[in-house]
């Protein structure tokens, strides 16, 4: 227990020292600190370790709090008018937008992969209830496919193709790169050309995906919101069902 509680506070100590310098001189990237000021920071920090923890206790249920609200706002937004929320990201399954399953993604990731038979499963048995909206959430730290991936869905979307070229991808998930990206391009018939200028337009409407990720405070792929509920992993078509079977 005395250990944990030392590496917390030398966690505490290092977070600290980041944060109060990024606020001390937000716009200085260059900037040199001062030893002795530094110091004195540290010696704050080792004086009043209770107090330190419990502020960052506070700080972090108040980044919860803050993300909790936008999560609401967003909710109710969907409910209200979902098609602003779903914008120009590809659909499938029902048009009327009776129940919309939204799936935050990422090409590269084993449990997306898994993820896809229950979403098949799920559009085959309510095809007129369900409409599933696919959003991009690379998570590039750790899959360095998983953007180029997204970019090269993009641009098959831009040819009708999108659904087509998301099953591929997932059923050749080993095979991730560039040639994989061009061969399934090219089983579908694609414009290349066309195909090849899309993925270099791509990044806005990614990167507008991941925004609303970090939004929501989503930590990871596979992320479902379904009825104003948040679902994340490998979820079973029986968890789903019983979120529809409970807001009907």
């Amino acid at each position: 227990m005395l250990i944990i509680f030392k590496n917390l506070q030398i966690w505490v100590t290092i977070s600290l020292i980041c944060l109060f310098l990024s606020w001390s001189f937000p716009a200085q990237a260059d900037i040199k600190i001062d030893p002795k000021l530094e110091q004195q920071v540290l010696e704050i920090i080792r004086q009043n370790p209770k107090a330190i923890i419990e502020s960052v206790q506070v700080y972090q249920q108040e980044q919860q709090q803050k993300v909790q609200q936008k999560r609401q706002s967003f909710l109710q937004d969907l409910r209200r008018n979902p098609q602003a929320i779903i914008g120009d990201s590809p659909t499938t399954g029902a048009k009327q937008f009776q129940t919309v399953l939204l799936e935050f993604s990422d090409f590269e990731c084993p449990y997306c992969a898994e993820a896809q038979k229950t979403l098949k499963s799920l559009l085959a048995k309510y095809p007129n209830q369900l409409t599933l909206v696919y959003k991009n959430f690379p998570l590039v730290q750790i899959h360095d496919q998983a953007l180029p991936a997204a970019k090269a869905a993009y641009a098959a979307e831009q040819q009708g193709k999108f659904w087509q070229y998301h099953d591929a991808l997932f059923a050749n998930q080993e095979k991730l790169g560039e040639s994989l990206y061009l061969d399934i391009a090219k089983n579908l018939n694609l414009d290349l050309e066309q195909f090849k200028r899309d993925r270099n337009l791509a990044d806005t409407a990614i990167q507008k995906d991941i925004q609303l990720a970090n939004t929501l405070g989503l930590s990871g792929t596979p992320s479902f919101i379904i009825n104003g509920k948040n679902v994340s992993g490998l979820v079973k078509l029986s968890e789903i069902e019983g979120i529809l079977t409970v807001d009907k």
